[in-house]
């Protein structure tokens, strides 16, 4: 017959943060192949992002705004800091211009969470190139999975699943690298349920706070792993319980943990990670793609009378509402949230990267103008979040209709971006942040090796100066 404590000690076996620190200790995604391919792709992208920045006043705030020594790489920066400083610092710059990678299924980004924390926390306790895989893997797969559980249900309670999955996965990922006890593991994911952070505010007047999540959640995760390494306790139902992470963040208890934890450890899907060609929300991109397609078409801008769009009711909150202000952005991080502006600089521009997300650019009058003419319907049928998809409908002043519709995400995993793409998106990024194509060079050279290393190093990561392009 169980005692109590047995029959509690079963029970306590079964919770979800249970069954995921089992899959972590057992797994090896080091060992897989694609998991070096990805890695690489998911390094160059969030390095190039990071020199391009660099002298961003968001950045320069954050750097200013720690006071922490230690051996740790700030991307692009000359000084070194301790290892949540820098893990902080560089999740700011590898989110703040909206140019990171994305999840499909969720949306969110993995990458500028769990890269910040491996990268911080590889040189602070002398890691290999194998325990800095194994972490992005791990860390990377676990945000990723939680995307699962309720479907849009974080967004919608006005929470920035980033921010709330972010500092999970960096738990999953440092502690994969570190190689923490299934017992460790368990008490981390417990304490970082209560370090999980970020509201959608910024929203309403395109401050800064989304920019500052990724880097929260790096430094977080890091802080949870340490504090269960030095026996600080946390409850093991972090995840499903009465006052757990999806009571608070989802407003629901009945997610769908099963779908999350199906082939975790075994069956990995952080693989198909989608790389943006666009310096704006993910789920603009697709209309950005629409609007260029009918601009090749012979679109002329001076025709359009109006524009209609069919879109997801999951993104209107965020990406359409208010019309008014989506119309007429106050500021060019404001516009990166907007779905009239990107089809407005697509339209006028054939592009929407950084160039195209500048003050000045958004003050533009004629792109403002256009962008006023932007207006949407929702599609109950429209597959998001499984899927991205886009549609403009152009009403000319002659009476002509032009239509263009696209039913994926450029950069996914159903149309990546090659390593060729993405290698030209590093050296343009470098370029913007002041680094000359040789310079870019050696750092592209050095991730492609970090992988192989007996100890990270990533001083060449370390720009001592601006190089002339």
């Amino acid at each position: 017959m169980k005692t109590q404590a047995t029959a509690a000690a079963t029970a306590e076996k079964a919770t979800v943060s249970r069954r995921l620190a089992q899959a972590i200790t057992a797994s090896q995604p080091e060992n897989w192949p694609a998991a070096r391919a990805v890695g690489q792709r998911l390094l160059m992208d969030i390095a190039g992002i990071c020199i391009a920045a660099r002298d961003e006043a968001y950045v320069k705030a954050a750097m200013a705004a720690v006071d922490q020594d230690g051996p740790c790489t700030v991307i692009g920066a000359a000084p070194s800091f301790g290892v949540e400083a820098a893990a902080f610092v560089n999740g700011i710059a590898a989110h703040g211009e909206d140019f990171d990678d994305t999840y499909e299924g969720g949306p969110v980004h993995a990458g500028v969470v769990i890269v910040p924390a491996l990268l911080a926390a590889a040189q602070r306790h002398q890691l290999s190139g194998d325990d800095l895989l194994r972490g992005i893997a791990v860390g990377v797969e676990v945000m990723c999975r939680l995307c699962a559980v309720a479907p849009t249900k974080v967004h919608k309670a006005g929470f920035h699943p980033t921010a709330i999955f972010g500092v999970m996965g960096a738990v999953a990922g440092v502690g994969a690298a570190l190689r923490l006890s299934e017992d460790e593991l368990v008490d981390a994911f417990g304490i970082a349920g209560s370090m999980a952070s970020g509201i959608i505010e910024y929203l309403a007047d395109g401050s800064w706070t989304k920019r500052m999540h990724p880097g929260w959640a790096a430094q977080s995760g890091y802080r949870a792993v340490r504090l269960a390494q030095a026996g600080f306790k946390g409850p093991a139902t972090v995840f499903e319980g009465e006052h757990g992470l999806f009571h608070g963040f989802a407003n629901t208890q009945s997610g769908d943990f099963e779908a999350m934890l199906a082939g975790v450890g075994s069956q990995w899907i952080w693989t198909s990670i989608a790389f943006k060609p666009y310096a704006c929300g993910t789920m603009a991109h697709p209309y950005i793609d629409c609007a260029r397609e009918l601009r090749r078409q012979g679109l002329v801008p001076a025709d359009i009378a109006q524009i209609e769009c069919e879109t997801a009711e999951g993104i209107v909150h965020r990406l359409w509402e208010p019309l008014a202000l989506k119309q007429s952005p106050p500021n060019a991080y404001s516009a990166k949230f907007s779905i009239p502006y990107a089809i407005a600089a697509g339209l006028l521009q054939d592009n929407a990267g950084l160039g195209e997300y500048t003050e000045a650019m958004v003050q533009r009058e004629d792109l403002r103008a256009l962008a006023a003419k932007v207006s949407y319907v929702v599609d109950p049928a429209n597959p998001y979040p499984k899927q991205f998809t886009g549609h403009v409908r152009v009403a000319l002043k002659d009476g002509r209709v032009m239509e263009a519709r696209q039913g994926f995400f450029k950069g996914g995993a159903d149309h990546p971006l090659s390593d060729a793409d993405l290698q030209t998106k590093f050296f343009a990024n470098c370029l913007h942040g002041g680094v000359a194509r040789p310079e870019a060079e050696v750092m592209l050279a050095m991730l492609g090796q970090v992988f192989d290393v007996p100890r990270v190093d990533l001083s060449l990561l370390s720009a001592q100066a601006k190089a002339a392009a």
